[in-house]
C-alpha cells in the first residue's frame, strides 16, 4: 500500500471537472485507488463518490493505492492536486 497526504489548493475545491480529471487519471492504473477525507474513504475511480466527498479549498486528502502500480498511481493523482487541476 502506498499513500500520500495532500491539500486542495484550488479555490473551488473538488467539483465536477476536477472529479472527472481524477477518475480519468485513476482509470489508467490497475491498482485500487482511494481518496480519504476525515473518516470518509471513496473509490477514486467513481466520479459520484469523489463529488459526494465534499472536499473544499484547503481540505486535507489522503491518496491511497493498493496494487502493482500503486506508487505511480499515487504520484499521478497527487500531481493533479499540486497543479490545482489546471484551474489557476
Amino acid at each position: 500500500m502506498t499513500e500520500k497526504t495532500t491539500v486542495i489548493k484550488n479555490r473551488a475545491g473538488i467539483h465536477a471537472r476536477p472529479a472527472a480529471m481524477i477518475v480519468q487519471v485513476a482509470g489508467k492504473f490497475k491498482s485500487r485507488i482511494f481518496l480519504e477525507k476525515g473518516e470518509d474513504r471513496i473509490n477514486a475511480k467513481s466520479i459520484m463518490g469523489i463529488i459526494t466527498l465534499g472536499a473544499g479549498f484547503e481540505s486535507v486528502i489522503r491518496i491511497i493505492a493498493e496494487g502493482e502500480d500503486e506508487a505511480a498511481a499515487v504520484d499521478a493523482i497527487e500531481r493533479l492536486f499540486e497543479n490545482r487541476f489546471e484551474e489557476e
